[in-house]
């Protein structure tokens, strides 16, 4: 994982995973739990990136 993913996947964590993963159901799930909480679509992200 690069330091621009670990530092998207905290910034903006569905960005990562789109950047990643592109527009799919890792995506969705990334959305859906950063709107619910910041921390767990960080950790969603990170996980996903990795």
């Amino acid at each position: 994982m690069s330091i621009l993913t670990i530092i998207l996947s905290v910034l903006l964590p569905p960005l990562a995973v789109f950047l990643q993963h592109g527009i799919g159901k890792q995506f969705l799930i990334s959305v859906i739990l950063t709107i619910l909480g910041w921390v767990p679509g960080v950790i969603h992200a990170l996980i996903v990136n990795n």
